[in-house]
């Protein structure tokens, strides 16, 4: 049951981004950005910790998540370095996910060939 709802809760996600793609002029790039300072947003109002708990995966993975731990990894910072923590903390808490997205960016430009349009 946990793994139907992280599904349906993510796919819900991802079809409510999709619908703004689709239906809207903003630009791609705009619209995650977007969703990353919501998840911040919400994390700072304290709603998205306990939907993340409630939904599981499915709300953690996509772009709100991220947000969401781009908001914790500041807070922490701040807390311990003060001020400092501001630059720092986000750094800190998206490290790993940046990291993995270049590695494997990087590993797909290895293993595929680009399709050059003429």
């Amino acid at each position: 049951m946990e793994f139907l709802k992280a599904f349906l809760v993510g796919g819900a996600i991802c079809a409510i981004v999709q619908i703004f793609l689709d239906k809207t002029k903003l630009l791609p790039g705009r619209i995650m950005t977007a969703i990353v300072c919501i998840g911040v947003v919400l994390g700072a109002v304290g709603i998205y910790e306990p939907f993340m708990e409630w939904a599981g995966c499915g709300a953690s993975t996509p772009l709100f998540g991220f947000g969401n731990a781009l908001f914790k990894g500041v807070k922490e910072a701040v807390d311990e370095q003060g001020l400092l923590g501001v630059f720092t903390g986000g750094l800190k808490a998206g490290a790993a996910g940046i990291c993995a997205a270049l590695v494997f960016g990087y590993l797909a430009a290895l293993i595929f060939k680009p399709k050059l349009d003429k």
